[in-house]
């Protein structure tokens, strides 16, 4: 076997122990030139040695199974962990899922030179368009199926937007997981950090029309302590925090979350638009299951409605239009409707309420193998 036919098995060898779960890193040119990005050939050689992501491996370990110097070694590695594209925990190390995962920690972080931050981008950009692109064992980036993230309601949904539909059990209130105010109201730190997904479509020249990269994910908790003290994003107070979600529901975006019930979903909120959302975009364009639609469901009144449409401009998932015969209204395409909450909260008239119709219940934890999606970005940020 030659020399380069070698090199290359060692990419494929690193690529293979990247698929966890739901995602995958499939076999494509795209994933190795990403690769190739990430890690020099010296280092792939090293992470071959690596179990399957989010398992770890001790220093100790790799010189053993490398027959590397100890030295060498812990170089390289100290290397990876600074661009945030490999796991420091304790004394022993790890690989992580491609995206989510290194994708979020590696662009927050920006700890790659500029060149390859802009090579990175340019290819997480064609693969976030391409997303359901295959290789030769059936395998995308992420299960079409699974579901990763769900829409909270807006600030002020409990109080002006939401109804509890008569066909819903008695029981089943507004849940507190619903809430974006119950988020804030379990909290005493916020951040937020630019958005990730926006950020690699302006590198390509492709920036968003609904919102700026600033306008990006909002943290909670020690997160967002970590993010405002290593200077990844920007402290806010409470009151501040609650005037910063405001903004993003005006310019459209949908607060999407962690698909669980249990601590994660108050960890984070991804600000989203469905035009360059790594979770959005599959879900609208792809029919892929990455956001589950909420409980909820937009309802009009009629009286109250005076067609001046901009609850179908601000719709992120184009479900609204406008009916002129046989009556002049405005129309909601509910079987692709997520339940979201932007329109309504867009509505001048307070036209439109939130409705809950449903009574679906998340799971307790939605775990990437072992771990919590949260679990993984900080891993990666705080080695």
């Amino acid at each position: 076997m030659t020399e380069s036919k070698l090199k290359l098995d060692y990419y494929d060898i690193v690529r293979e122990k990247l698929a966890v779960g739901p995602l995958q890193a499939p076999k494509h040119e795209k994933i190795f030139e990403l690769l190739k990005v990430f890690w020099d050939e010296e280092t792939v050689k090293v992470l071959s040695h690596f179990p399957k992501a989010g398992e770890t491996i001790s220093l100790q370990e790799l010189v053993d199974k490398s027959g590397m110097e100890k030295k060498q070694i812990r170089k390289l590695l100290k290397k990876a962990i600074k661009k945030k594209t490999l796991s420091q925990i304790g004394k022993d190390y790890s690989l992580e899922p491609l995206a989510p995962g290194i994708f979020e920690a590696y662009f927050i972080a920006q700890g790659d030179t500029p060149e390859n931050t802009q090579k990175a981008a340019e290819i997480f950009r064609w693969l976030f368009k391409n997303v359901e692109i295959l290789d030769a064992e059936g395998h995308a980036m992420i299960d079409k199926n699974w579901s990763f993230m769900r829409p909270l309601r807006p600030i002020d949904a409990k109080e002006k937007l939401i109804k509890i539909d008569e066909s819903v059990d008695a029981h089943s209130q507004v849940l507190p997981y619903e809430l974006v105010e119950d988020l804030i109201n379990k909290n005493e730190y916020f951040a937020k950090i630019p958005c990730q997904c926006r950020m690699i479509a302006e590198k390509n020249g492709e920036p968003c029309e609904v919102a700026p990269t600033e306008m990006g994910c909002f943290l909670t908790g020690r997160g967002a302590q970590a993010a405002a003290s290593f200077g990844w994003g920007t402290a806010l107070t409470k009151e501040e925090a609650i005037e910063y979600i405001k903004e993003t529901e005006k310019a459209g975006l949908i607060h999407c979350t962690s698909n669980s019930m249990g601590g994660e979903h108050l960890l984070f909120i991804c600000n989203c638009c469905s035009c360059h959302c790594g979770v959005v975009h599959p879900t609208k364009q792809h029919d892929f299951k990455t956001l589950t639609p909420s409980n909820f469901q937009p309802q009009i009144d009629t009286e109250l409605c005076i067609l001046c449409k901009t609850c179908q401009k601000k719709c992120p998932m184009d479900v609204i239009t406008y009916q002129e015969t046989p009556e002049e209204k405005m129309v909601i395409n509910y079987k692709v409707c997520i339940g979201c909450g932007v329109c309504a909260a867009n509505c001048k008239k307070n036209a439109l309420t939130m409705n809950k119709v449903h009574d679906n219940v998340p799971p307790k934890v939605n775990k990437i193998g072992d771990k919590m999606f949260m679990e993984t970005v900080r891993d990666l940020l705080t080695s």
